[in-house]
Parts: C-alpha cells; sequence; structure tokens
C-alpha cells in the first residue's frame, strides 16, 4: 500500500542534514546555524539530488518561529516592553525609515520601479526575531537592559511590519502593482484606522481576558498531574492563540505567540511552562534555517554579485550604523549601542513574507526575490560573528577613538546624583546594584528599616521613576567603574547585586573593593557551580536560589515539626 510520506521525509532530510552540517560548523568553530542553512541549500530545489518540499518546510518552520516567540514572551512582560518604549519606539520607526530609503536609492540606481524599490527597501528593513533571539540566548543577555532593549525594538519593528502587510494589498495598485483580489476600496486613511482597530483589539483581548483565562487554565491542567496534558497545554495555547489572532484579527503567526506568553507569564506555571516548550522550540527552530536555505538561488551570487554586495552593505552596515547613532542619540552607552546595532545587521522571515506577497502583488520580480534571500542567508550566517565582535570592537574603539571616549563619559542627568542628594546617601550606604523583582523587595526592606542606599539601574527611564519618588538612582552599568563611583561607592557600607550577572560580576567587586577595601559585598546568582566558585574566590557573600529556599523551607520545617511535637 503506498502512502504520502511528503512530511515525514521533509522532516527526515532536514534534521538529518541539518544535524550533520551544523555539526561540521561546530567543529571548524562556525555557529551551528550556518550549517543548518547550507544544509536548507543541499536539499533545496537550487541544487541536484534530492529535494525536500519546500511549501511543507515553510510551513514547519513557521511552527518554530510561533515556539520561539511563544518563549520570548514567557521571559518578556508587557512592563518590559514600556520599560524600553522611549529608544524602542523611534528607534524602530527611524531605523526602519532609513533602511527603506536606502533600499529604494539602490533599486532606483538600477532602474527599477519608484512602488517595487520601496517594498525592496522595506523588506531589508526588519530584522529577524529569530536570529536574534538565538544570538541573545546563546550569550546569555536576553535577560539584560541590552537584550531587553533589543527585542522591544525588533517587537515594535514587526508592529510596524504587520501594518505594512495590512495596507500592501490595497496600495498595491498605486505602486504600480496589481491590487489583491477581494480587497474592498477605500480611503488609506480608513485602511489605516481598521487595521489600528484589529491589532489593538487583539492586544486589548489577551491583556483583558487572556491574562486571566490562560493562567487559569494551566492551574486547571496542573492540578490533574499530567505532564502530558500540561505540554499539550502550553503548545496548543501558544499555537492556537498565534492561529487565531491571524485569522480574526490580521495579525502576524509570530506576534499572536509572542502575546499568548506574554499573557502566560502571569501565572505561576510560567517556568516550568518555558521548560516544556523548549525542546520543540529548538527543534523547530533549525527548520526555520533550513527553509531559508532552501528558497536560496546561489545562481544570484555568479549573475549578480555586485547588487548582492549592496544588499549585504544595506543590511549589514546600512542598518547597524543607523541603529548605533540613534542609540548613542539617546545617551545609552557605547555597549547598548552595539549590542543593538549587531541585533538588527540581519534580515529574516518577516523579509521572505514581505518579498513573497510583493511577487504575489506584481510589485517584486524574482530576481528582487532571489536578492533579498542572498541577504539574508549572508547576513544570517554573519551575525554571530557581529556578536563576538562587540567587546574587541569596544575595547578597540575606546582606545583609539577620543570621540568615543567622550561618548562615554558624555554628560547624562541620569549619570550621576543631584546636587540636592542628602548627605545621609552618601555615606555608608548601601549600593544597590538591579532594581528587578529581587532588587525591588530589598530595597522595600531597606526602606522600612530607614537604612539610605542608592540604586544602581541601566534602564535609564526607571532610573527616572526611582528619581521621582525620591529614591536616589543612577544609570549605567555597574560593571563600568565610573557608574558605582557615582553611587559614591568609596563611602559605602555595603555593595549588593541584586541581578544575576556572571559576566561582570568580577569587575564590579574588583571596582568595589579597590576604592573601599573594607566594603561588605553581597551576590546574588542562579548557577550552583557560580556559588562555589565566588565562594572560592572570596568575591563576597554569595546567595544561591535553590540553596537559600531549601534553607527557608527547613527552617520552617523545623520549626512546625518542634510544634507540634512538642521538640521546640
Amino acid at each position: 500500500m503506498e502512502h504520502n510520506i511528503t512530511l515525514i521525509t521533509t522532516l527526515a532530510a532536514g534534521f538529518g542534514t541539518a544535524l550533520i552540517l551544523g555539526f561540521i560548523a561546530e567543529r571548524i568553530k562556525l555557529p551551528a546555524l550556518v550549517g543548518y542553512l547550507v544544509a536548507g541549500i543541499l536539499i533545496g530545489p537550487a541544487t541536484p539530488g534530492f529535494v525536500a518540499d519546500v511549501h511543507l518546510a515553510a510551513q514547519l518552520s513557521e511552527i518554530g518561529v510561533m515556539l520561539l516567540m511563544f518563549g520570548v514572551g514567557l521571559h518578556f512582560s508587557m512592563g518590559d516592553l514600556l520599560a524600553v518604549k522611549r529608544i524602542a519606539v523611534p528607534g524602530a520607526v527611524v531605523q526602519m525609515s532609513c533602511a527603506t530609503l536606502l533600499g529604494l536609492g539602490v533599486a532606483t540606481l538600477w532602474g527599477w520601479e519608484w512602488g517595487h524599490g520601496l517594498l525592496f527597501g522595506l523588506s531589508l528593513s526588519c530584522a529577524s526575531t529569530v536570529v536574534l533571539l538565538k544570538a541573545l540566548e546563546a550569550r546569555g543577555v536576553l535577560d539584560s537592559m541590552n537584550g531587553r532593549i533589543a527585542v522591544g525594538w525588533l517587537v515594535v519593528e514587526d508592529l510596524a511590519t504587520v501594518l505594512v502587510l495590512v495596507l500592501l494589498p490595497p496600495l498595491a495598485g498605486m505602486l504600480g502593482g496589481a491590487a489583491a483580489t477581494g480587497v474592498a476600496g477605500g480611503s488609506v486613511g480608513m485602511t489605516v484606522a481598521w487595521t489600528l482597530l484589529q491589532v489593538g483589539a487583539f492586544i486589548g483581548l489577551m491583556m483583558l481576558v487572556g491574562r486571566k483565562v490562560i493562567p487559569w487554565l494551566l492551574w486547571q491542567v496542573a492540578g490533574t498531574g499530567s505532564r502530558e496534558l500540561f505540554t499539550l497545554a502550553v503548545v496548543a495555547a501558544a499555537i492556537g492563540i498565534a492561529y487565531g489572532a491571524a485569522h480574526l484579527f490580521s495579525v502576524s503567526f509570530a506576534l499572536g505567540a509572542f502575546f499568548a506568553g506574554m499573557v502566560m507569564r502571569e501565572s505561576s506555571f510560567s517556568h516550568r511552562a518555558a521548560e516544556e516548550s523548549l525542546p520543540l522550540r529548538d527543534a523547530f527552530s533549525v527548520l526555520f534555517f533550513v527553509s531559508v536555505g532552501m528558497l536560496f538561488q546561489p545562481a544570484i551570487l555568479v549573475e549578480q554579485p555586485l547588487r548582492v554586495l549592496g544588499v549585504v552593505a544595506i543590511i549589514m552596515l546600512g542598518k547597524t550604523l543607523a541603529a548605533l547613532a540613534l542609540v548613542l542619540a539617546f545617551r545609552y552607552p557605547l555597549n547598548t549601542a552595539l549590542v543593538v546595532a549587531a541585533s538588527l545587521a540581519q534580515i529574516g522571515e518577516f523579509s521572505f513574507i514581505l518579498a513573497g506577497l510583493g511577487q504575489a502583488l506584481g510589485l517584486m520580480s524574482a530576481e528582487g526575490m532571489s536578492l533579498v534571500l542572498a541577504g539574508a542567508l549572508i547576513s544570517i550566517a554573519f551575525n554571530p560573528l557581529m556578536f563576538s565582535a562587540i567587546d574587541p570592537l569596544r575595547r578597540w574603539v575606546l582606545a583609539k577613538s577620543a570621540i568615543a571616549r567622550q561618548l562615554e563619559q558624555r554628560e547624562d542627568p541620569y549619570a550621576e546624583l543631584p546636587m540636592s542628594t542628602e548627605r545621609k546617601f552618601l555615606e555608608r550606604q548601601v549600593v544597590l546594584v538591579g532594581y528587578g523583582r529581587v532588587g525591588q523587595r530589598i530595597a522595600e526592606d531597606l526602606r522600612r528599616q530607614e537604612i539610605p542606599f542608592v540604586v544602581a539601574e541601566q534602564n535609564r527611564e526607571l532610573v527616572e521613576n526611582l528619581r521621582q519618588q525620591g529614591i536616589p538612582a543612577v544609570s549605567g552599568d555597574a560593571a563600568e567603574p565610573s557608574v558605582l563611583i557615582q553611587a559614591h561607592i568609596a563611602d559605602a557600607a555595603m555593595l549588593v547585586v541584586a541581578t544575576p550577572d556572571p559576566v561582570n560580576v568580577r569587575q564590579m567587586v574588583e571596582t568595589a573593593r579597590t576604592l573601599n577595601p573594607g566594603i561588605d559585598i553581597v551576590l546574588r546568582t542562579h548557577s550552583e557551580a557560580e556559588s562555589a566558585l565566588w565562594r572560592k574566590e572570596n568575591l563576597g557573600i554569595v546567595f544561591f536560589g535553590e540553596e537559600e529556599l531549601a534553607r527557608g523551607m527547613a527552617g520552617h520545617v523545623l520549626r512546625r515539626i518542634g510544634e507540634i511535637t512538642g521538640r521546640a
């Protein structure tokens, strides 16, 4: 009996080839995703031999995108997004505009119609969230301030791209293409208003209804004690909400899954949900990169090398420099600017969607599509190398450029304490690094005991809010000596690092002890290995989360047993 096994064949070929080439890439010190992309080229229609189902692979990769965005939502609350809105919103809009104009400019030089060039530029303006998250997770900075700014920036880009996708069909005729069938006429203003209404309705529904229904559903499923049902509930919520968002509100799958994760974060089972979805996330995200490789036409590299070079220059230089300048203009540190710039130096899934819709509407030629894919492939392959170059480049720039040093030392209203700060906050105070969930609880206890403290926090908007509440705070990365100096670490009684920062903790400790040899230091970590190492190196008093939890539970058990048995 003959069966249709296209799905099984595609999965077997995709996973198997990706495994082999990913392993080879890692062995020769290249990112594994380079191997995944090459695997896609080998099993794609552009190369001889076995050819997998391109359309089926693209659909499978969409599952990976949804699950990945769902995972991001689990770690990224609406508060995080609002915390970076002042830089993410204008930054994303201006950066997309710059990239679009660059793309339109080169397309005009090539003799393309302006409508085609506009869509081509838009396709080069939106970075891949999948690639970004892989890079941030690999370096453990997804939950850092820099990571939140980069993710928030891309979320705004995604929202803008969703708007473009909705507006493109009715505007296709005006841009020189063919209007999509079934598109109702009407003014541009009405179309924009309707789009915004749909997106707003979806976000409102998720924030008002979803944040109550989904945590309640997880609670009910967890109550059954079945791990399989819980995993199924998590995956069903992620994919089901993403599908409903796309078909009911014209929101992208990725964005729908992202908000599903954000509302699921309200549940006490959010960490378990993240763990349960992780294997599926990793597996299907591989298929995303494989599907990109399958769409690539290698012949474009030989036929149009200069145009490919121009596209890569726009993506990896034009967008990078625009983002770098924008972040520095908002008075953020050079390190933050470099992280955001590296994050945007690639294009991905939304670019393919835009280019594909453009082809369907007669606004994108086959050559344009191939150039977009070539730019995506090359930028994705080299993006991890750009992240790896951040620290060496920063050190080199600061060593060679007086302008860069001035930018690092420029006046920032939140980089130093106001002159009106009371004396009690400048001597024998506690310097609290980080004002997240742990930092806030520590600060609350210090306030209750009337112990003066100064907060050092990377989020400038949070620093502004703290100062409005009368809490002394300085903005910046505490790994930079200048930040701790501005917090008056030299005269402080104690340094409390309330953020788990394994990379920069040693620099903080070194700065504090250089300026104040007798200072008490308290550190926080999520890792048992780090806890043991820091204690061995005598960096300070180390609090390991699980250890403290066990100690607290054991103390309660002993007290209660004593009360019950009369052994107290």
